[in-house]
């Protein structure tokens, strides 16, 4: 992967990052954790400019989420409810509990979520379903990503040939952030298992 990324940025230089990034929303197998200190990593050699390399980035991250946005928008709160009522252990009342903290903390959730491995892309999705204003969507998408960019990039530019540690380190905090998540899941199911095991006892009754 480091190969490609290099030759990419070889080629297209910072848009070649900013391409990289792009992609990484909608792929997650593509690490903005990787791709990030390495574009400050070549910022460094010369081989690009720091500044070109932080606004193509951001830029990226901008047209990756608005491409998740659309996919939620078309989406839509009608077939999201269809769905979840054909998924097992899932009611629709859970949508709708969704849908109700996030009309209170879209906002922050938008903001903060392009901080979180895994939640950066995944937040763009329910922002479409609830169709938050556009342009707010944009501005909180653009300020939460440059923070975020700008960490890793600096952090690249910095530890010079080093800069793998920046994965490292922060392959641990998304190791640590999918372990709350799947134990998430696992609560999630128990209690629903639970739910249904006491209703069943409880008809036979």
């Amino acid at each position: 992967m480091t190969d490609w990324l290099i030759g990419l940025m070889e080629s297209l230089g910072a848009v070649g990052a900013g391409l990289a990034i792009a992609l990484e929303n909608l792929f997650p197998p593509l690490p903005s954790e990787v791709i990030l200190p390495l574009a400050g990593f070549t910022a460094a050699k010369g081989s690009m400019d720091l500044v070109d390399v932080l606004v193509c980035t951001t830029l990226g991250s901008v047209v990756g989420a608005l491409a998740l946005y659309a996919v939620g928008a078309l989406l839509g709160r009608e077939r999201t409810l269809a769905i979840a009522a054909k998924l097992p252990l899932v009611k629709v009342s859970d949508i709708e509990k969704t849908e109700a903290f996030f009309q209170r903390h879209g906002r922050k959730a938008v903001f903060f979520g392009r901080m979180i491995p895994i939640f950066r892309s995944l937040i763009s999705v329910p922002a479409g379903v609830e169709r938050m204003p556009l342009p707010m969507f944009t501005l909180l998408t653009t300020a939460g990503s440059l923070i975020w960019n700008t960490a890793f990039v600096m952090a690249g530019y910095l530890l010079g040939d080093q800069w793998h540690l920046v994965e490292t380190y922060a392959g641990i905090g998304s190791k640590v952030v999918l372990g709350l998540v799947a134990l998430a899941v696992v609560v999630f199911v128990v209690v629903r298992l639970t739910e249904r095991a006491k209703g069943r006892h409880a008809s036979r009754r």
